[in-house]
């Protein structure tokens, strides 16, 4: 299937074997105008589009000229024109086209239990065939386990574990779309494009998976054309083939866009977010929402799509994978991960690959960096000097007392790179590697590694080299230890992470002190926004 003209460019092809398309792309990209013009091409069949869109669903007015095979055309030439209504008593179409729909299967069981018992009923031989009501409600109600239909005079009661009876309308908006989409799918023209609109819209993101499964695997002959910029949905589609929908032309009526690469070694979701924000990316360390680095780095860097992948492996992995497929997304991409203990060289290895590491041990070492700390006591109307002066004290003694304990742990790293490196060789015969393991306690000599540390470590604390000390000292308690809350007039530890984040959500002079800061101590200039290359 030919999809449409590109700018300057024929359209793409989508493969014949997609039965899961998404179109994604940002707000205003033209992902709805996208899907109506790929729809209404010549090798599609018009008779065989079938739209689902939950505002319609919920809210939407009758239309008594609606196209053939639609919801309310069904509706109209079933309902309106039955003969178990007369003429004088011809129903008025309900509000929303989800309740025209349950009318219609209502409508629909209630025909062919009057032809059932026309045939004989059970006396023939025969039983009561499953109707499309009793497909939806079964599901409906593997959906929410808690809850009952009850059936009672043509009317469907719904009733839950807290008692009492309710009527569709009753229901909350995620309840009637399920029982909607459940219904509305299996009227739709055999294998026909079914176009969903925002479908993740009022649903809870728990149970978009398999809401969108059973639906799918109700209709196993047709194609599901999704519209969308929703991350939990998108990720739920991962047989999808995915359209990224960049901008759309009036002057042309053409498209910028492109299919994702199926075989990209980027998750579904890393590329749902990047290619949604059309901004550059930068992957960070840490949890989704209750790290610092997800709560500092988006502050620091407001031009950028932010997202965290938690270990610093997959940091660096997603890094080199996006920035290799820049021909297709156009987008620069950066990673910055936590100095830990990495030598001189790792680091300007990592820079040069675009993973940016910062002059300080880990993230937390960002927040006692000087000038923040000095930003924050100055805020809260406290002497910065003074301020600065005792943490300053404080970091320095307690780096006093662990030393030796911090030299050894930089000496393990340090082993275990060298050892990772030269174990890393090719051997002849098991003697050979035998042999060289023997000799490596020798050749790396760890008591000189750990005697170099604790000389360069007592020489921070005999300077009282502070910006040394964050820049090795890797130690979570330093913000609580060092009573920088407190000397900054903020209070304990988590009300100043609060204050230097309340701060850079303010904006002015202060978040502008913080972000040049943080900056610098990532090696960028004072009025870089991104990240600059260090080759």
């Amino acid at each position: 299937m030919l999809l449409p003209p590109r700018q300057g460019k024929p359209g793409l092809v989508l493969p014949e074997t997609a039965r899961q398309i998404l179109i994604i792309g940002a707000n205003g990209a033209g992902k709805s105008r996208f899907a109506g013009k790929m729809l209404s091409l010549p090798d599609v069949d018009p008779g065989r589009v079938f739209p689902l869109s939950p505002l319609a669903a919920l809210y939407g007015a009758f239309d008594g000229n609606a196209p053939a095979g639609s919801i309310d055309a069904l509706y109209a030439d079933t309902v309106l024109r039955s003969p178990l209504f007369t003429s004088n008593a011809s129903p008025t179409p309900p509000a929303s086209q989800s309740e025209r729909l349950l009318v219609l299967m209502i409508h629909e069981e209630v025909v062919n239990l009057l032809r059932f018992k026309v045939e004989g009923g059970s006396e023939s031989g025969k039983s009561l065939p499953d109707t499309n009501l009793d497909k939806v409600l079964d599901l409906w109600r593997e959906m929410f386990p808690d809850n009952g239909v009850l059936r009672r005079g043509g009317e469907l009661l719904f009733t839950n574990l807290y008692g009492g009876e309710r009527s569709q309308l009753k229901l909350s908006p995620g309840e009637r779309l399920v029982l909607y989409y459940f219904g509305a799918v299996l009227y739709a023209p055999d294998h026909a494009f079914v176009a969903v609109e925002s479908p993740e819209l009022f649903l809870h993101p728990s149970t978009l998976r398999r809401v969108w499964d059973r639906v799918e695997a109700l209709r196993p002959d047709c194609r599901f054309v999704y519209v969308t910029h929703d991350l939990d949905f998108a990720s739920t589609r991962t047989a999808a083939t995915t359209v990224w929908v960049r901008g759309w032309s009036p002057e042309t009526d053409t498209y910028d866009y492109d299919l994702l690469p199926p075989d990209s070694q980027l998750s579904e979701e890393l590329y749902m977010t990047i290619l949604g924000s059309r901004r550059p990316v930068m992957f960070i360390e840490g949890d989704d929402t209750r790290s610092i680095d997800a709560k500092l780095y988006p502050l620091i860097f407001t031009d950028y799509t932010v997202k965290a992948l938690g270990s610093c492996d997959r940091v660096i992995e997603s890094t080199r994978v996006f920035n290799s497929l820049s021909g297709f997304h156009h987008l620069d991409s950066c990673g910055i991960v936590d100095r830990d203990r990495r030598s001189a060289q790792e680091v300007e290895y990592l820079r040069r690959k675009r993973v940016m590491v910062p002059d300080v041990a880990e993230i937390e070492n960002l927040l006692m960096l000087e000038e923040v700390v000095r930003t924050v006591a100055s805020a809260h109307r406290r002497d910065e000097t003074k301020a600065f002066s005792k943490v300053k004290a404080a970091v320095v003694a307690l780096f006093r007392s662990e030393v030796r304990q911090q030299a050894l742990l930089h000496t393990r790293h340090r082993v275990k790179r060298t050892v990772e490196h030269r174990i890393d060789g090719r051997f002849a015969n098991i003697t050979k590697l035998e042999d060289h393991l023997a000799d490596m306690v020798d050749a790396i000599n760890p008591r000189a590694i750990y005697e170099d540390f604790c000389r360069e470590f007592h020489s921070y604390v005999a300077n009282e080299d502070y910006a040394s000390i964050l820049r090795v000292y890797n130690q979570k308690s330093m913000l609580s230890q060092s009573n920088v809350g407190s000397l900054t007039g903020c209070g304990d530890k988590q009300s100043y992470i609060t204050a230097v984040l309340n701060l850079l959500k303010a904006e002015g002079s202060s978040a502008r002190r913080l972000r040049v800061a943080i900056r610098a101590a990532l090696g960028l200039s004072e009025m870089t926004a991104g990240v600059q290359s260090e080759d």
